[in-house]
């Protein structure tokens, strides 16, 4: 149990932080100002999670980070990124 929410919260955290570049990068302020509580919540959890963690821990922390930046470029490009694009053309 304890590694799903270690792979959940840094997920959370390398989404947030590859939205939030991209939300600054393109000037959405509210999306920045938002993604920066789930980075926050995120490196919360991992703060009270990590301490002492065991070799699966450790894979699950790992692993979150790869799945949450594919993921967030994923989704930006589908949703502020694909406003951004038509409303340049």
């Amino acid at each position: 149990m304890t590694e799903l929410l270690l792979f959940a919260s840094v997920f959370v955290s390398v989404f947030a932080l590859g939205f939030q570049s991209q939300n600054v990068n393109q000037g959405h302020y509210k999306s920045a100002f938002l993604t920066s509580l789930l980075i926050g919540a995120g490196h919360l959890a991992l703060y009270r999670l990590m301490p002492g963690a065991s070799p699966s821990e450790i894979a699950a922390f790992l692993a979150g980070g790869p799945f949450g930046i594919v993921s967030s470029m994923y989704v930006h490009r589908r949703t502020l990124g694909r406003r951004a694009l038509h409303a340049a053309q």
